[in-house]
């Protein structure tokens, strides 16, 4: 849609996605699209025209982010030992869903929703989350009994609470630790 976009729709779009951005970072993902339109200078009906519903503005601001995450497990999986090449991404998704107040219990929601618009790259995701899984586990590395969808719903509460912890950065690398710790296959299968 957005390549086949007159220059001004184009401008309006581009705006709209770096404040939306600007937004969700300084409040969260559920600020008000009236404040998001308003700050990038246009009517609330150009911001749903270019984006009808608030999971579709949140799935444009995040898709850089998402498609870097996939690009990240590839590079991995062709660098690192299968362990550590899952450790790393878990580390990069929980960073990466912290970018925004609110975006773990988006992601969630999504990874469960077929319907919603961040379904698709969330979906994306979760296919490199399981190369991933799926590698460490054939290395004998990580638990086998061990589904994709609970791994990833574990990184997303770490990432959801260290957003709201004054040592955010810390406990989630301390959390992650207990994580990795708790589905190595030397951590107890």
């Amino acid at each position: 849609m957005a390549d086949t976009m007159r220059a001004d729709g184009r401008r309006n779009y581009d705006r709209l996605l770096d404040e939306a951005r600007a937004a969700f970072a300084e409040h969260g993902t559920d600020v008000s699209l009236r404040d998001v339109a308003r700050r990038a200078g246009v009517g609330i009906g150009t911001l749903y025209r270019h984006f009808p519903t608030r999971e579709a503005l949140i799935e444009a601001a995040m898709r850089h982010g998402l498609d870097a995450l996939c690009a990240r497990a590839d590079e991995l999986i062709d660098t690192e030992p299968a362990g550590e090449a899952l450790a790393a991404w878990l580390l990069a998704f929980a960073t990466g869903s912290t970018r925004y107040q609110g975006l773990p219990a988006s992601i969630l929601d999504a990874l469960g929703d077929e319907t919603s618009e961040l379904y698709r790259s969330c979906h994306a995701m979760r296919a490199a989350a399981t190369r991933l899984l799926q590698r460490a586990q054939q290395a004998g590395q990580v638990r086998s009994d061990l589904a994709v969808d609970d791994l990833l719903a574990l990184v997303v509460g770490v990432a959801w609470a260290g957003q709201h912890a004054r040592d955010g950065a810390g406990l989630t690398s301390r959390l992650l630790g207990l994580i990795r710790t708790g589905i190595e296959t030397s951590g107890g299968q």
